[in-house]
């Protein structure tokens, strides 16, 4: 299950601002190595020392001390299972919501952009490696929240020992929605992505409803239907709700995603205030009142068991 509230999101980017905050201050230049040579794959995924030395330089503005390569070459393996995770259920965060997380902590430390794009290549981190940090820093805690949520669901006694005490059922909206997916290969990521976003949103005012979805993305080229069901709105993942609450029509605007370029097709909603509906709507109160020590066991969790099925070789 999905949560509206996404506490993670908020401890993960106040943690950026503060370890990062040293990037107002002079720092000496540290590019990079030439040498990109393999130091591990993970499920056929290549970690380089190029990489390595970009985090080792990361690592360095965080003040951190001892074997930092191995630390960093660790965390890179960390976020390489993660981010194939969150590819593989679809629950990446958008192009647009990471470039709106880098320009706020750009304006934070009272930089624009650009100059924080200057700084970092000047220490030899790059802005395209902090941006997928940032990317996998925001995604993984909606996947550890959708893998662990059902255990937390309320037993019956609790659901009705909630209402009685809540003295009426809340209401909230129920959706039923389709994922439209316009596919892009990864070797043609950048390439054609801005041609696959301008067919995404010249398709939405021809969709023709959810009913004839399939056979209308089967007229186009590497578009696929993801059928996702009923979604109550506490249960949305915090990029869809305001494209949803905002959407023009059924369809949700275009965005692009790990996967390509997306958007959602509402195929109804209404107002309901059934037990389900209860129980999603005390949940998503509930996890914003859980405790950082409960999300990070539930993360080591979930990272202890991906790196238990991983291919990992070290070179």
């Amino acid at each position: 299950m999905f949560s509206t509230r996404t506490p993670m999101r908020a401890i993960v980017l106040g943690a950026i601002a503060l370890t990062m905050a040293t990037f107002v201050g002079p720092q000496s230049s540290s590019a990079a190595p030439a040498d990109s040579g393999v130091k591990a794959i993970v499920d056929g995924n290549i970690i380089t020392s190029s990489d390595i030395a970009k985090r080792t330089n990361f690592l360095k503005l965080q003040h951190q001390k001892g074997d930092l390569a191995k630390t960093a070459k660790e965390q890179l393996i960390n976020e390489s299972l993660k981010r194939a995770e969150i590819s593989r259920v679809r629950m990446s965060v958008t192009t647009q919501e990471v470039d709106a997380a880098f320009g706020r902590f750009a304006s934070s430390n009272k930089m624009t952009p650009a100059q924080l794009t200057q700084v970092l290549d000047k220490t030899g981190v790059t802005a395209d490696h902090f941006k997928s940090y940032i990317a996998v820093s925001m995604s993984w805690p909606r996947v550890v929240n959708a893998r662990f949520g059902s255990s937390n669901r309320m037993s019956n006694d609790e659901l009705v020992k909630r209402m009685t005490e809540e003295k009426q059922k809340p209401v909230t909206t129920e959706y039923f929605l389709k994922q439209i997916i316009f596919v892009i290969p990864a070797a043609k990521k950048g390439a054609i992505t801005g041609q696959r976003k301008a067919e995404a949103e010249a398709s939405r005012s021809k969709f023709p409803g959810c009913d004839q979805a399939k056979v209308f993305a089967a007229t186009m080229h590497d578009v696929s239907v993801r059928d996702l069901g009923r979604v109550l709105a506490p249960n949305l993942p915090e990029a869809w709700k305001p494209l949803i609450e905002k959407a023009s029509g059924n369809t949700t605007p275009a965005q692009v995603t790990d996967q390509g370029v997306e958007y959602l097709a509402i195929c109804s909603q209404r107002q309901v205030s059934d037990d389900v509906a209860a129980a999603a709507v005390f949940r998503a109160e509930d996890l914003g009142k859980k405790g950082e020590d409960e999300v990070s066991a539930n993360d080591k969790k979930y990272l202890d068991e991906l790196r238990s099925k991983a291919q990992i070789v070290y070179r």
